[in-house]
């Protein structure tokens, strides 16, 4: 599997409901700055990855994402692929979302 998924792939893997773990990253400063998400997805602290990552599901996708798919996202997938989370992020992260081109 690879490390990234493109905005405009994420898009159409909700639409076809592919994809039930969507995790928002960013950093707690950076989510209280700008609390949009993508649309399903839900806040995790990205400096207590350890403790909720045992919630995920192991058997389903996860995709995750910070503002710009970078160091933040980088790290997380890291700690969730040691732990056979099969997860990519979102290449870009939410700015990427944001200026996707829309059908």
């Amino acid at each position: 599997m690879e490390r990234t998924i493109k905005p405009s792939e994420l898009e159409t893997a909700i639409e076809k409901k592919q994809i039930k773990q969507i995790l928002d990253v960013r950093r707690k400063a950076d989510f209280e700055a700008d609390n949009r998400t993508i649309p399903g997805a839900v806040w995790r602290d990205p400096e207590k990855v350890d403790e909720w990552s045992n919630e995920l599901m192991n058997d389903q996708e996860t995709v995750i994402y910070c503002v710009r798919g970078g160091s933040v996202s980088n790290s997380v997938l890291d700690h969730l692929l040691s732990k056979n989370i099969k997860a990519r992020f979102i290449e870009g992260g939410l700015v990427a979302w944001d200026n996707k081109e829309h059908k």
